[in-house]
């Protein structure tokens, strides 16, 4: 692994331009969260917003294959590492271990420390330039990492966060631990998201709740949260991420394309009203 040093980091210079940074949360792995957040980040980036994503799962950076941007090289400019650009506008960056693992297979085997030090630098070492969002996509749980992005991030702000949940009850009762978490550090909670909410059919597009439903939206009550929305199950959405392209571009008549839409306008909304 190759991973740039730095002498000394920029403090808030890099995020001196970020109008809004977003923790996207989970308790638990394997709820889409980094689907939602790239979702969300193309969402936001068809609706005029120049916006970044922060992956900070370092050891399973998953964001770089589905907006399909490969390995590319890391470069340096004078106030720090250049984030990757998804499109030709420049409209949506990207920052992730991925693109500092010599080779893709490599397994992240780091103590808590090497981990922080390492958010550290992403938090304050990425020229990140002007953003309206920088969307942070974090790993499962409330450990080490979230506590580092939490202090790096002390200098700027945090405007809140996501959680993003399934319907089943083993999802939301940690995400309610996630919420808590929020409350012991101060983080605004933006609203929980029910993931896989169903499963659209591909023939019919008609929705069926192979799991359950409303798990979230009761979470969201009991904790006095906003409920943001539900993102079913899709596969034109699966296929999508799979190969690297954008749903949002596709399928833009989609009741699916229209559920993470809204749940974006409402995040916006939130964040200018603060």
């Amino acid at each position: 692994m190759s991973v740039p040093n730095l002498e000394e980091n920029n403090g808030d210079g890099n995020l001196s331009q970020v109008r809004h940074v977003v923790l996207i949360l989970s308790g638990k792995g394997g709820v889409g969260k980094s689907t939602i957040t790239t979702q969300l980040a193309l969402a936001l980036t068809h609706a005029g917003n120049k916006v970044g994503i922060l992956d900070t799962d370092l050891c399973g950076p998953s964001i770089p294959r589905m907006l399909s941007v490969g390995r590319p090289d890391v470069h340096q400019c004078d106030s720090g590492w250049v984030p990757v650009y998804t499109d030709s506008r420049k409209n949506l960056a990207l920052m992730s271990i991925g693109f500092l693992l010599a080779d893709p297979d490599d397994a992240v085997v780091w103590r808590g420390p090497k981990k922080t030090a390492l958010i550290g630098q992403f938090v304050s070492d990425v020229a990140w330039g002007e953003l309206d969002v920088l969307l942070v996509d974090t790993p499962p749980g409330t450990s080490d990492e979230h506590l580092a992005i939490l202090e790096n991030l002390k200098k700027h702000r945090v405007d809140g966060a996501v959680l993003v949940t399934t319907p089943q009850a083993v999802s939301t009762g940690d995400v309610r631990r996630e919420i808590t978490f929020c409350k012991k550090t101060g983080v605004r909670v933006l609203g929980v998201i029910e993931n896989m909410s169903g499963f659209v059919c591909p023939h019919c597009s008609e929705c069926s709740n192979i799991f359950s439903k409303g798990g979230g939206e009761e979470l969201a009550k009991l904790t006095g949260s906003v409920f943001l929305g539900c993102v079913p199950l899709d596969p034109q959405l699966s296929s999508s991420i799979e190969e690297g392209k954008d749903f949002a571009e596709l399928f833009p008549d989609s009741t699916t394309f229209s559920a993470i839409s809204s749940i974006s306008h409402t995040i916006l909304n939130s964040l200018q009203t603060t």
